[in-house]
């Protein structure tokens, strides 16, 4: 009798649908490296193991990104693309700006598939970049202008490949001698109205490439099609219900994954970018929708928000205090996911008083797994590694084949498909979301034994008053954290997780701050916190 594992779910397309197929497959064995027997789960959980890993199967319009705002050009010419510092852009503009920008893009040698760097501040020459390059047939490699050092910047342009750099003349930057640089606003001052290239554009091309933040090592590339992209921003719950008038705020570094969500997914459905300057709060006052990390949202104040309908984080662990601040007033998304899996691949809905805040469940077209160190399905209710898979995966990282080896497998439960390795950790509740307990490169070793940081920080975040928590690593034997804003009571933080969680997770010192440290993408700086933490030393203060 042959071996097979359970059955497996293939997505394909039927007519320009997209479908899902069950079928029983024998076991992969040495060629993916992932055996996985029937006798890994229990009857019920592998039927939950499928029912839960799988998100709802939505058909995808078999477009572009580009080609789907254009055709908002096309339908309503007149209607606000962009705002910022007062001035405005119809949609109509953007496209006569952008297919100048792309022409002369094409005259210096940029052909569908290459790269072109955007080195640039926020402003609507980036979202005019932006769209000129995705014209193409390139991907456009964001940078911020301001932030970039220049090493990493030439890392960048090297490990990208790219012959041309869109820039601005208020912004200059170091360029290497060998690239062409191109001001936008240069570009648009001229004023002639010219014919964008007309170069094919299947969704399985690159969009857009993303450098990871490298804090832990050499920045990587992380190359997404439009496929990938379309696959959020198109359907349900990711487009966040932005429509024709709707005003979404633009208010991340453009070379965080979540600009893209802010930006494309704004200007895919017709909405209106209004890009902030140097105040937040001034920028969220005004918008309808809002994306942010958790630690940026945490110094808004949704009182002062009125026009908010929705709110969407992700990038770090969520405080349920925090989301329920926010879900009172408006439609809140708690989600997760690497740059690798186009942004976000779960996302739950919190409702006010609800009680627990997970990550969700799968968007459409993707999968989750949480699976042992040996890639096998755990049961529900464990805590195990999370494997991503579906029209969600990244086409991976550029020039590195060793890190693609590692992160990148070919995916057992899904028939041709690639899965991720997100070293996220998590487990399924019997309702059928997902918890995030950290990250496996987030856990340290305190006295011998093995402690989730988000955990102690999410105690942390259970005290009256706190609105966000971090906690580090001082040494072999000590936890230091620190709590916003600096009226928590520290002495009772440390009770609380005394009484919450095992001694050696118990914090030497809770430093209470205004806010806590901010990294270039809005996420909260432990490196920075480390350093702080050793210059305190160990008192509570």
């Amino acid at each position: 009798m042959p071996d097979f594992d359970f059955p497996t779910h293939r997505l394909g397309r039927e007519n320009g649908r997209t479908t899902a197929r069950t079928t029983l497959i024998e076991r992969p064995g040495a060629q993916s490296g992932l055996p996985i027997t029937s006798s890994t789960l229990g009857e019920l959980d592998m039927e939950r193991f499928r029912r839960f890993g799988w998100g709802p199967t939505e058909t995808v319009p078999r477009l572009s990104i580009h080609e789907v705002i254009e055709g908002h050009a096309a339908t309503t010419p007149s209607a606000i693309a962009a705002r910022h510092a007062g001035d405005d852009i119809t949609y109509g503009e953007l496209e006569r700006h952008a297919n100048r920008l792309a022409a002369r893009l094409v005259r210096h040698g940029v052909r569908p598939g290459d790269r072109v760097a955007l080195v640039v501040r926020r402003g609507i020459p980036m979202v005019v970049g932006i769209l000129a390059i995705l014209k193409t047939g390139a991907a456009y490699v964001p940078q911020d202008a301001k932030m970039v050092r220049t090493p990493a910047l030439r890392h960048i342009l090297s490990t990208a490949r790219c012959k041309v750099a869109l820039t601005q003349s208020d912004a200059p930057v170091d360029l290497p001698a060998a690239i062409v640089g191109i001001d936008i606003d240069a570009v648009m001052a001229e004023g002639t109205d010219v014919p964008g290239p007309r170069v094919d554009s299947p969704p399985d091309r690159a969009c857009y490439v993303l450098f990871t933040s490298g804090t832990s090592g050499t920045p990587n590339g992380v190359e997404v099609t439009h496929a990938n992209l379309a696959n959020l921003l198109l359907t349900e719950p990711g487009d966040l219900g932005i429509r024709p008038g709707t005003v979404v705020g633009q208010i991340l570094n453009i070379a965080f994954d979540m600009a893209a969500w802010e930006i494309l997914g704004c200007l895919t459905h017709g909405g209106t970018l209004l890009i902030r300057g140097d105040d937040i709060s001034e920028t969220a006052r005004e918008v309808n929708v809002l994306i942010a990390t958790p630690t940026i949202l945490s110094r808004i104040d949704p009182a002062a928000c009125e026009r908010i309908r929705t709110v969407a984080v992700a990038g770090e662990p969520c405080p349920r205090t925090l989301a329920e601040r926010w879900a009172e007033r408006s439609t809140f998304y708690n989600g997760c996911g690497p740059t690798e899996t186009t942004i976000v691949n779960t996302m739950q809905q919190y409702r006010s008083g609800a009680g627990r805040l997970t990550i969700g469940r799968p968007t459409p077209n993707n999968t989750v797994y949480i699976l042992d160190e040996q890639r096998r399905p755990l049961p529900i209710g464990e805590v195990g590694e999370m494997w991503a898979g579906g029209d969600g995966v990244s086409a991976g990282y550029l020039a590195n084949p060793e890190l693609n080896a590692e992160r990148y497998a070919p995916d057992p439960f899904l028939l041709g498909g690639r899965m991720f390795r997100t070293r996220d950790l998590g487990r399924w509740t019997d309702e059928g979301e997902l918890e995030h307990f950290g990250r496996t490169d987030d856990q340290v070793k305190i006295r011998g034994f093995r402690v989730e940081l988000d955990s102690v920080s999410a105690v942390l975040e259970s005290v009256p008053g706190c609105v966000r928590a971090a906690t580090v690593k001082l040494d072999d034997r000590s936890l230091v954290a620190f709590v916003q804003p600096a009226s928590v009571d520290s002495d009772l933080a440390r009770e609380a997780v005394a009484d919450a969680l095992p001694y050696y997770c118990v914090p030497d010192a809770v430093h209470k701050v205004d806010a806590l440290p901010l990294t270039s993408r809005g996420k909260i700086d432990k490196a920075s916190l480390l350093r702080l933490a050793r210059a305190r030393g160990g008192a509570t203060a």
